[in-house]
């Protein structure tokens, strides 16, 4: 179990934010307001996802004014809240990364307990839920709750609150996962294809009422849901075996298209009746060459898999975060408010 008197490991927040300049100077000074006392070196990686306002520039004057802990990240142009996620964490340089929306409706101040929470039920993702949500019934609410059941009952990684943003990770663990297109709300899904599912908790967390701004999300989303979950489903299941899953089509398309050619040629031979001008026949070579067609796709599949397996990391193991982890780091781009964490040459950086 984790030693909870030695300083806390190094942490990086991100915060993805677009459009929200009047969102920025409170959302930094809920950050360190909420972290005064976190106890280890932590810092700060906001991304501005291509706003068209006043948002990055503000994120640069504030970075200016609190320190090089805040790094400021800025798209040209909007690409979305996953690309902007996954920006932020591959700059991250913490042990541990946390994860927010920069909207203020997530309370900084929940995450030194979701990291000591993290740490004391030794777990790779801890997941915020928003036990008393803040947002309108139809408009929010209610999307969330149908995309929450889905995604549980597809995927199997039982949680409440998916589309929550306050998410505390270990560092090499979320490293592992790669995000596109609109995939951040299924972070806990993908972390459970490197991670053992029962490494991934949830928590109770605070939830505001947004004040500044308007929300980038509806009702609509229900429906892009939908369409991300078959991409998951397929890639949990059949991600180590995409045979199994072409192959299996094509083997009901072969079979349908050969019991529809045995009857056409018994039809012909036995019976003596003409099929060149059936419908059948032509269904029948459909059919067949479906079959072929997915067949020849799953061994493509399969040899790609063997590929990238060849190639990629070695598996995540599971340990502790060493205590010196928070001690071990150069002070430079790093908030250090604790008196017992010593800054250490270069040499000295683990890992």
């Amino acid at each position: 179990m984790p030693d909870h008197s030695s300083p806390r490991p190094s942490l990086s927040v991100v915060i993805p934010m677009y459009k929200e300049e009047e969102n920025v100077a409170p959302m930094l000074a809920a950050v360190h307001a909420g972290l005064r006392d976190y106890g280890g070196p932590w810092e700060l990686v906001c991304v501005d996802d291509g706003s068209p306002d006043a948002t990055g520039a503000r994120l640069l004057a504030a970075a200016q004014d609190y320190g090089s802990h805040v790094h400021v990240i800025r798209f040209a142009r909007n690409q979305g809240q996953t690309p902007a996620m996954q920006a932020g964490i591959d700059a991250a340089r913490g042990a541990l990364i946390a994860t927010l929306d920069g909207d203020l409706q997530n309370d900084p101040g929940d995450i030194p307990r979701m990291v000591d929470e993290l740490r004391a039920r030794d777990l790779d993702l801890l997941q915020g839920r928003r036990a008393h949500r803040q947002d309108a019934m139809i408009s929010r609410k209610l999307p969330s709750r149908i995309a929450n059941k889905l995604i549980a009952k597809v995927t199997g990684v039982a949680l409440h609150d998916y589309g929550c943003s306050l998410k505390v990770y270990r560092a090499d663990i979320i490293k592992r996962v790669r995000l596109y297109g609109e995939m951040h709300r299924f972070i806990p899904v993908w972390a459970a294809m490197v991670t053992a599912p029962s490494r991934i908790g949830e928590t109770d967390v605070k939830h505001r009422a947004r004040e500044f701004g308007e929300s980038k999300y509806g009702i609509s989303r229900t429906f892009r849901v939908i369409l991300d979950l078959l991409t998951v489903f397929f890639f949990l299941r059949y991600r180590k075996r995409p045979g199994h899953f072409f192959g299996s089509i094509g083997l009901i398309f072969g079979a349908l298209g050969s019991l529809a050619m045995a009857w056409l040629l018994f039809a012909k031979f036995v019976m003596g009746e003409n099929i060149g001008d059936r419908p059948l026949f032509l269904t029948a070579i459909l059919l067949l060459v479906f079959a072929i067609q997915f067949l020849t796709t799953g061994v493509v599949a399969e040899m790609l898999v063997r590929l990238f397996d060849q190639h990629r990391e070695r598996p995540a193991v599971i340990a502790e975060l060493p205590a010196s982890t928070a001690t071990c780091l150069p002070a430079d781009g790093w908030k250090l408010d604790a008196p017992a964490v010593q800054p250490v040459p270069d040499s000295a950086r683990v890992g």
